[in-house]
């Protein structure tokens, strides 16, 4: 397989690298985590300028084209830097369920708004009781006149509290844990019935608790066929946020070693310490190997056969997080008690690798997976 970057990819990477080079330093981080939005729709414009948020979403959209691949080195660029807009919410998670599910007027309508930046969307489908089960949904719509209510709560809705539109899963027929009967439904942000709680994840990510009470919605895609569309959704979102824990761990790697390069104990660099020279190669290691099963989940995204790909997915799902896991604790555990601090960013990215291992299933729930497959 050709892993070499197209001239293309090259100069999105480039561009990219500048702009938060430039924009996004950890004090300027720190800055936005202040804000009653908790992120900048000044630098969400300046995505959309540079075509990041058409990225993944066809050209007849209005969109750049792009595939699994050009969406890896984006979110490795945006781990690197702890970005905290709206993206894997917005574009890649509702994005996918709009591109696999709408229907032709509904991708024409909101695909084109999506990738300038006008619409913000939010994907609702994990509920209180459910865990990582995809198929534990109770949240219920129901036929009234000539359109749908919904009736029912979600959680840990990523950016939710921001979002224009939201993509909510609910059951149209079935009973809790069926896999039949669920579909997908578009919710305006501000419809009646609809209260959301926003609050800050602990890196510093938004997310929200919804509440649906009567809420008018309009059904996106097939009734009752929902299901194979979230997997694919969820899939999409392991293979993004496996990327940016990549991003995440270089990041790290790097002040680990300029640390122990410059921090000095009894007149010499701590990096002199052979045991801390053995553990740094090990994360170096670790990094490596987490970077490879992440380029396997982007790589299978394209796979056709559905088992197949979901096998991929829970394997790299759990290599990315047992590397991530492997590295962040060391990076923390090297800088001794700075490390802890608010004030240093290795901390952050710490909490940051830690909250993406518990989005779409932690590392537990999929080798259970992977352990059902193979029984």
């Amino acid at each position: 397989m050709d892993f070499d970057l197209t001239e293309e990819q090259r100069l999105l990477t480039d561009s990219v690298t500048r702009l938060l080079a430039d924009q996004y330093g950890f004090e300027q981080r720190k800055s936005l985590l202040r804000t009653p939005a908790g992120w900048s729709e000044r630098l969400w414009s300046q995505y959309a300028e540079l075509g990041l948020l058409g990225l993944p979403i066809p050209e007849e959209y209005g969109g750049f084209g792009g595939g699994p691949v050009d969406v890896m080195l984006l979110m490795q660029a945006f781990g690197r830097h702890l970005v905290l807009e709206p993206f894997l919410a917005s574009i890649v998670l509702g994005g996918t369920a709009l591109r696999l599910a709408g229907s032709p007027a509904q991708r024409d309508e909101l695909l084109p708004a999506l990738a300038d930046g006008s619409l913000k969307l939010a994907f609702a489908h994990g509920e209180r009781q459910s865990r990582y089960d995809l198929t534990d949904v109770q949240t219920t719509a129901r036929q009234e006149g000539g359109g749908w209510r919904l009736d029912g709560a979600k959680s840990v809705v990523l950016h939710g509290d921001c979002a224009d539109r939201l993509v909510v899963s609910a059951r149209t027929g079935g009973s809790r844990d069926e896999p039949e009967g669920i579909s997908l439904f578009l919710v305006d942000g501000e419809a009646s019935g609809l209260a959301r709680r926003g609050y800050a994840l602990r890196d510093g990510t938004r997310a929200a608790e919804l509440s649906l009470t009567g809420t008018p919605a309009e059904l996106l895609g097939e009734r009752d066929a929902a299901l194979p569309v979230i997997e694919r959704v969820v899939e999409a979102g392991i293979a993004a946020t496996a990327a940016e824990t990549i991003g995440a761990m270089e990041a790290m790697q790097a002040m680990t070693l300029d640390y122990l390069k410059t921090r000095q104990q009894f007149g010499r660099p701590i990096g002199d310490n052979q045991a801390l020279q053995h553990r740094s190669a090990e994360m170096m290691i670790a990094l490596e190997q987490g970077r490879s099963m992440a380029m396997l989940a982007t790589m299978s995204l394209d796979e056709p056969d559905a088992e197949e790909r979901a096998r991929s997915i829970a394997m790299a799902r759990v290599g990315v997080g047992q590397a991530g896991r492997f590295v962040s604790q060391n990076a923390v555990q090297l800088h001794g008690g700075i490390g802890m601090t608010e004030e240093y960013a290795v901390g952050h990215f710490f909490r940051r690798v830690m909250v993406i291992e518990h989005l779409f299933g932690d590392t537990a729930h999929h080798l259970d997976r992977l352990a059902d497959q193979v029984a």
